[in-house]
């Protein structure tokens, strides 16, 4: 059953358009996560849904109901805000209430609600403190628990975790993933953290310029992207990118030559190519190696810089007239990932190498013209 459904959705700021022409159906208890870049109009549409924000086209329904022009409190949803907007001269248990407290319910319901949110976020001894006694990780808690009493048709998290630091951002996710299982109730989460959309979602929604660039099971995003976009956006380090042109043509395959001398062969293409044609090969940093006389492409460069990060290493290195494009456009510059720590230094010279099957292929207009094998997510 479709807990939220988006058809034709169009947002107008005067002369701007932020959100554009968006479709989308949330099933009942799907954690769906919307990721993009700032201004990319995920925290538009969130709160579009919500009805902070009044859409200029297009209808809303959540659980078969039109919502478009209801107010947000008849939507039946809460909603969780970067800030944790406690009030700060009530105890916890009258924050997490307050929301049915003004609804007018029996004292005896808000105490059960309360009792019972309070047992799912392990805050059964806090109630009776005061949001300056808590930590970040304890108020964001509380936040999520005022929401939770109102026991609403789908929570809405408006990047929660922003204002916490990594380790309790670390913790907070596992404990948002714990809670969604128990409630199974259907979550709308936005955030500019990749890390965050791939470890939390049931699918991602890829946003860029108001519009969805893809949606999709995190895994399959990650091994299957549908464009240059969505390939640079999910990953850290993000894609290597390599310009190149086509040199050779047959049946579904093609043979790509960039400049500074890389030369690459792909089958099993989804899209045609002529000769001459503009792409851009891209691999993932993770599948680059280094000193491996098997790989079928291999390329020299010099390392710029190493970064050892404990059970992994990050190598910078410079591969000259070999050259990369996206967000290093202009340079050589390559980002391998090694899954151990091992020590490069500076102005080393080294051998890169990656399978062709491992490598993507992008046509001109930033289209994925190759599938990898998808990773079964248990």
């Amino acid at each position: 059953m479709a807990s939220v459904e988006i058809r034709n959705i169009e947002k107008h700021y005067g002369g701007y358009h932020a959100i554009k022409d968006i479709n989308l159906t949330i099933d009942e208890g799907e954690f769906v996560v919307m990721v993009g870049p700032s201004g990319c109009g995920k925290s538009t549409l969130l709160k579009s849904i919500a009805g902070l924000e009044t859409v200029s086209s297009g209808r809303l329904s959540i659980k078969g109901r039109d919502v478009t022009k209801l107010d947000p409190g008849d939507r039946g949803i809460a909603m969780v805000f970067q800030s944790y907007a406690l009030y700060p001269h009530m105890t916890v248990a009258e924050n997490m209430g307050f929301g049915l407290r003004m609804a007018k319910r029996p004292k005896a319901e808000i105490d059960a609600a309360v009792a019972r949110a309070a047992k799912i976020l392990r805050l059964e001894e806090q109630l009776e403190k005061r949001p300056k006694q808590l930590s970040g990780g304890q108020r964001q808690r509380v936040a999520i628990g005022r929401a939770i009493t109102r026991s609403p048709d789908v929570f809405l998290f408006d990047e929660p975790l922003s204002n916490l630091d990594a380790a309790l951002r670390t913790q907070m996710r596992v404990e948002l993933s714990t809670l969604h299982a128990k409630l199974g109730s259907t979550m709308i989460y936005v955030t500019h953290d990749q890390v965050e959309a791939m470890t939390m979602a049931s699918r991602i929604v890829v946003l860029n310029r108001g519009r969805i660039e893809q949606v999709g099971e995190p895994l399959a995003l990650y091994n299957n992207p549908a464009n240059l976009f969505v390939a640079g956006f999910l990953g850290a380090p993000r894609m290597n990118f390599v310009a190149g042109k086509v040199v050779e043509v047959a049946g579904h395959g093609a043979r790509i030559a960039s400049a500074g001398g890389l030369t690459v062969a792909f089958e099993g293409l989804s899209g045609p190519l002529a000769i001459g044609d503009a792409v851009t090969i891209g691999i993932r940093p993770e599948k680059l190696r280094i000193g491996d006389a098997a790989a079928d492409v291999r390329f020299c460069a010099e390392v710029r810089l190493t970064e050892y990060l404990g059970r992994e290493t990050i190598v910078y290195a410079d591969a000259g007239d070999l050259t990369t494009t996206g967000s290093d456009s202009g340079t050589g510059v390559f980002t391998i990932q090694i899954g151990e720590n091992k020590p490069f230094h500076a102005g080393t010279p080294i051998t890169i190498g990656f399978d062709s099957r491992d490598a993507y292929l992008f046509n001109a207009d930033g289209w994925t013209l190759t599938s990898q094998k998808p990773v079964a997510r248990t």
